[in-house]
């Protein structure tokens, strides 16, 4: 009898996997073909040059619908940093000259975090197996560090850029952090990257010398301070955390003594 009872109950678990999985699956293609089909045919607008071409039809635009414009940009940020597609920077940039530096800001920050939580449950509900696969073994040195540092682990990451914006999202997916606690760490870890970046924007004289000189036609004083200010201010916090033996390690790829390359 208990044999019988059991047998039913294991196919039901597994028919309910099996479908789980089918449902995943489905989900997972129709948003990757949506992506594609939507970067296919409008990733030249959103190109830095495709955005130039269009720059006082853009500037018209945002003094009429200014709220409209607001909202589509972070979307558009949002969409981008969630899914890790190319642009982010140049974005960024655009951003800081459309809208000036504290409403920028506002986007670029929100818009990254919004998109990094957007990664962070992707990861979480649907790729779940696929990254385990991939980042086993730095997995389980992430949750240890997790379950020993809580937040703080996440927070360190965002301040010293170790590994890649969206390696960060996806296996931080696979930790018990809850959500709450994954944006708001996120947002104060990624702000001063952020506000570098948009600042950079706000020197651009306008898009298409952007397009056709790249960096040249933004580089002052300022902004070059503003750089390395910024890129000493992760090594001075990584000192500060070695100090206390809390540098983020887990994710770094690194070999370890003896291991064979």
């Amino acid at each position: 009898m208990t044999t019988e009872a059991t047998e039913p109950t294991a196919d039901a678990s597994r028919t309910s996997g099996s479908a789980s999985k089918l449902i995943k699956v489905v989900v997972l293609a129709a948003l990757v073909s949506v992506i594609g089909v939507a970067y296919f045919n409008y990733g030249d607008d959103l190109s830095l040059a495709g955005l130039a071409e269009k720059e006082a039809a853009l500037q018209s635009w945002q003094q009429d619908n200014p709220v409209l414009a607001y909202g589509a940009a972070w979307l558009v940020y949002v969409v981008v940093t969630g899914l890790s597609l190319p642009g982010a920077v140049p974005l960024t940039l655009v951003f800081g000259w459309f809208f000036g530096f504290w409403k920028a800001l506002l986007i670029v920050s929100f818009g990254s975090t919004a998109g990094a939580t957007v990664a962070f449950l992707l990861s979480r509900y649907l790729l779940q197996e696929t990254v385990q696969s991939k980042f086993s073994e730095r997995l389980e040195s992430v949750n240890k560090a997790f379950r020993r540092e809580g937040a703080y682990y996440l927070f360190s990451l965002r301040l010293i850029p170790a590994v890649p914006f969206f390696v960060i999202n996806v296996v931080m997916g696979l930790t018990p952090i809850s959500v709450t606690t994954f944006w708001w760490v996120s947002q104060c870890g990624m702000l001063p990257g952020t506000c570098v970046f948009v600042y950079a924007g706000t020197q651009v004289p306008d898009l298409q010398t952007l397009a056709d000189q790249g960096w040249q036609s933004i580089l002052s004083w300022p902004l070059v301070a503003a750089f390395v200010l910024l890129g000493l201010f992760p090594i001075v916090v990584k000192k500060l955390m070695a100090k206390f033996g809390r540098t983020p390690e887990a994710l770094q790829n690194k070999e370890e003594p003896g291991r064979d390359t």
